[in-house]
């Protein structure tokens, strides 16, 4: 039988590019090499993209270089083209990319529209549901739309900060108080991102943030348990069982993510029956409610009296092999090497159903 090209696409230009490098390398260990025929291509910090190089090579060697190639923008005949001259295996062709990147440039809807634009199968969310995922701000409007119970919050413009602060500062404090979160609104695992305790954390932490991003996000302090589930699918999605995060630190920050290794991951998270069914049904629907496609991980605050509040979606979560979003769907029966195979073919169910549409109208 003949395999299918798949392209592994990591690295990127966000701050997340070392992520998306662990993210890849699981990813090129267990994905099922009897199905599908490999290639690589990694996005340098610089946005130059290279055929061939490895997600570990960069992990040793950042300054690696491989085939410098870009995308032909044919629909008719997508296919990648080397600037050396270099011949590429197949004309560079094949059937679909897997975009195996974290934050802006990656995941926020504009790789996405190349994809889209060069008629390209890919794995994951669209335009739309990308777009909406990263932006935490247009994700909440979104939310409160649909009807999902969430923190009070408010949205600072990086402007803001550069004019006299007192009454951003007094609309916070009265609107939120403390503790609150400072987020940037347009990125991912935990960057920027700093608990405030007073007025003097709260402006260092809307300094830290504006240096990310030009938009931030404000959020009023939950005190509830830190559980995420993950959600799998297109039109008919379906979530996971329910984990529990239990930080090392105060939060779960980027350090107690991927550095500090005492933070647990409590699988499946000790909820009742009817809670676990409600996050399930609020997982989905917030999953709908961006327009998501193939994979996210929503995350959720529960509180003593078995309160709810949904805290993000993330369209392209950690996808290590010890990350919450493929240890939940294995622990709800899906195996990590069939989960990457099933991502492949709604990224393929996805395409087919787009492109019927395209050719009704």
């Amino acid at each position: 039988m003949t395999r299918q090209k798949i392209i592994i696409l990591f690295g990127g230009q966000s701050g997340e590019h070392e992520v998306s490098l662990n993210s890849a390398s699981s990813v090129l260990k267990a994905i099922d090499q009897e199905k599908y025929e490999i290639e690589t291509i990694g996005i340098a910090k610089n946005g130059q993209w290279h055929w061939g190089i490895r997600p570990e090579q960069w992990q040793q060697d950042p300054a690696l270089e491989g085939i410098p190639v870009i995308l032909a923008h044919a629909p008719t005949n997508p296919r990648f083209i080397a600037l050396d001259g270099s011949s590429l295996p197949q004309d560079g062709k094949f059937a679909l990319i897997f975009p195996v990147l974290h934050g802006p440039f990656g995941e926020d809807g504009t790789i996405q529209g190349l994809f889209e634009m060069a008629n390209i199968p890919y794995a994951g969310s669209g335009v739309l549901g990308s777009a909406l995922g990263m932006d935490k701000d247009r994700m909440k409007a979104v939310f409160t739309e649909a009807g999902l119970p969430q923190a009070p919050y408010l949205t600072v413009l990086r402007t803001m900060l550069q004019k006299p602060m007192e009454q951003l500062l007094d609309n916070i404090e009265h609107s939120l108080g403390y503790p609150c979160f400072v987020k940037p609104a347009n990125l991912g695992s935990s960057v920027g991102i700093s608990k405030a305790r007073n007025r003097e954390e709260l402006i260092q932490a809307l300094q830290l943030a504006a240096e990310y991003d030009r938009k931030l996000v404000v959020e009023q302090n939950i005190v509830g348990r830190e559980i995420e589930l993950s959600v799998l699918g297109n039109e008919d999605a379906q979530a996971s069982i329910p984990g529990e995060i239990l930080p090392a630190k105060d939060f779960y920050d980027y350090e107690a993510k991927y550095i500090d290794t005492g933070s647990q991951l409590v699988i499946p998270a000790p909820l009742a029956p009817e809670v676990v069914r409600s996050l399930q049904e609020k997982a989905v629907a917030a999953f709908k409610a961006v327009e998501a496609c193939g994979l996210s991980r929503v995350d959720f605050f529960v509180t003593e009296g078995s309160q709810i509040y949904i805290n993000e979606i993330n369209t392209m979560p950690g996808f290590t092999q010890i990350s919450m979003y493929p240890k939940l769907w294995e622990a709800s029966g899906i195996p990590y090497t069939e989960l990457i195979t099933r991502l492949i073919e709604l990224g393929f169910q996805r395409f087919r159903d787009s492109r019927s549409r395209k050719i009704s109208r």
